[in-house]
């Protein structure tokens, strides 16, 4: 494959000029060559910002993406383990987030806070003790909790 410009790199990747050069200043990437003072990116270049790109769009920190890049196997796996780590428990808390959400939209109540036995049961027992962690915890066990007739949650009187 012959080099190509920071351009067209940039359009087959989709992304912009300035993304590239940015990657470049994070050194996770360096142009095979210049020509006329234009950045110029071979195979091997493409494919680091190939990674870089698709890391991103998945969410992963750009240190994560350089380890993988440019540090010993010992060093990049232990990275992308903690980026693991870290990424189950983003899926814990949106799991938990989800559960709450369609639980509070099975309230037919306008004014779910005041009016709704589940929601207000789950938001008094914040208050009185409980924590996120365990109101998290029971409701990913019942994602059918219904704010009508669940008598674990009742507000307080």
């Amino acid at each position: 494959m012959e080099l190509i410009s920071i351009g067209e790199a940039a359009r087959r990747l989709g992304l912009n000029t300035s993304a590239l050069r940015y990657y470049e200043e994070r050194g996770l990437v360096r142009p095979a060559a210049r020509h006329a003072g234009k950045r110029m990116y071979g195979r091997t270049e493409l494919r680091r910002l190939a990674l870089v790109a698709l890391m991103q769009r998945l969410g992963v920190r750009l240190d994560t993406a350089a380890a993988v890049l440019d540090e010993s196997s010992e060093q990049w796996r232990s990275t992308v383990r903690d980026q693991i780590d870290e990424l189950d428990a983003l899926i814990e808390r949106a799991q938990g987030a989800r559960t709450f959400l369609s639980a509070a939209l099975t309230c037919p109540a306008d004014r779910p806070t005041s009016e709704c036995p589940h929601l207000a049961g789950v938001l008094d027992r914040l208050f009185t003790g409980g924590t996120f962690d365990e109101l998290v915890e029971e409701h990913s066990a019942d994602l059918d909790v219904r704010c009508h007739g669940d008598d674990r949650l009742r507000p307080l009187s």
